[in-house]
């Protein structure tokens, strides 16, 4: 793997080579960006030029490559250690109007309380892989903060970036994050460890006037009230003679009797066919299983009716059901019908839809004594890919370019 330095100075030569005036900080970007791979900052760096030309600053490299540049960075720890709320709003505004998600900003802030700390040890500010320009711009604000602040910093940035993905509302999450850091540096204002919001009185000792509110005036007792129109119903709108002609036709029109359905006596002729169909009705049907079909089939026709039921229960709408029947082919073994699944859940779930199976089966090859037979092998489990992290691992065994790909575009799994 070639360090980030090496990249840069491999950079450097080429663009003098090239007559490229370039900037250090910009070139470091490129050989961040590539990640370890020469090839791909070469290619980086003939893009930038092709668009920007023999002149390759920093602003011309973070545009053109769509990342955050430091400057952000280090705006936004400035606005956190002043408390300034409102202008830290208003640079997240900024930042999401040109296109970059909130989860890149917080995991670039993150990163970059982590390089303040290791500024603030002299021993470790070789980890910090930047410019000599911009290390100290680095040393600078490391003096400004505390460590407690960093940790705590890193701490609420971290957990942020952790609930992005599942929040629902991922702007205010970064913004409530954004406020919360913001208020660190005020420990008098603190009444526990709790992660806070600086509150009014600080903004009232700054001489910030809240806007005045005016509140609606209470409506008195004595307020009188307008009376309602009275509700006129339909009949009386109704001019004379139509509720007249009305009343006429209600008089002819004929009367429909309901006629009761009478309880029948428990001695009576109906009552006593009743019990008798009752009883019909309750009775099993014994099936005589010696003479029942059993015509012969082969592994072909099996493999006809499985899919044909496969299909069946897809037009129901049981995707499910159907997903597990496609796990394994059906094998026959004599007049049983073995299967083999990868884990438990999916014999449990199989077995609880089984007598539909089998009578579908059954009745499509004419023959009664087919039965089920379900296994459980756990190597099979390996076969299967079913989180992201498991799906991504069977794309890159076929393809080992892929992780390139998810690298040169900074894709999430």
């Amino acid at each position: 793997r070639i360090t980030v330095k090496d990249a840069k100075a491999y950079l450097k030569y080429i663009a003098e080579q090239q007559g490229v005036d370039a900037e250090d900080d910009a070139l470091h970007i490129i050989a961040q960006k590539a990640d370890g791979a020469m090839r791909d900052a070469l290619s980086i760096f003939d893009r930038v030029v092709s668009f920007s030309g023999k002149n390759l600053t920093r602003q011309a490299v973070t545009e053109n490559l769509n990342v955050l540049d430091y400057e952000t960075f280090f705006e936004s720890t400035d606005l956190i250690l002043e408390g300034k709320i409102p202008e830290l709003m208003l640079q997240l505004n900024r930042i999401l109007a040109k296109g970059f998600e909130g989860h890149h900003y917080i995991i670039g802030l993150a990163s970059h309380f982590r390089d303040l700390m290791v500024c603030k040890t002299p021993e470790t500010i070789d980890l910090l892989e930047v410019g000599d320009d911009t290390k100290q711009k680095y040393k600078a604000q490391a003096e400004k903060t505390e460590m407690s602040f960093l940790l705590r910093a890193i701490e609420l940035a971290n957990e942020c970036d952790i609930r992005y993905k599942s929040s629902k509302n991922q702007r205010l999450l970064v913004e409530l994050c954004l406020m919360q850091l913001a208020s660190l540096p005020f420990e008098a204002e603190k009444k526990n460890n709790k992660p806070f919001i600086i509150p009014a009185s600080y903004f009232r000792k700054k001489g910030v006037k809240p806007i005045p509110v005016q509140k609606p005036e209470p409506v008195s007792e004595t307020t009188p009230v307008e009376p309602q129109e009275p509700v006129i119903s339909e009949e009386k709108e109704r001019p004379e003679e139509e509720q007249v002609v009305a009343a006429k036709l209600a008089e002819k029109r004929p009367k429909i009797m309901m006629k009761a359905e009478r309880a029948s006596s428990g001695l009576s002729l109906s009552s006593i066919k009743k019990q008798k169909d009752f009883k019909i009705r309750q009775m099993e049907v014994v099936l005589d299983d010696e003479n029942l079909p059993s015509d012969p089939f082969s592994q072909e026709e099996l493999e006809v009716a499985w899919n044909e039921y496969i299909h069946k229960i897809e037009k129901k709408g049981r995707f499910n059901m159907a997903s597990i029947l496609r796990i394994d082919k059906p094998k026959l073994e004599g007049s049983k019908v073995l299967l083999e699944f990868p884990n438990a859940t999916n014999k449990v779930e199989l077995e609880r839809h089984k007598t539909d199976l089998l009578r579908q089966i059954r009745k499509k090859l004419n023959n009664f004594e087919i039965d089920l037979e379900i296994s459980v092998n756990e190597i099979l489990e390996k076969r299967y890919a079913y989180t992201p992290e498991e799906k991504y691992l069977k794309l890159k065994e076929k393809n080992k370019h892929i992780d390139l790909l998810r690298k040169t575009f900074d894709l999430d799994l």
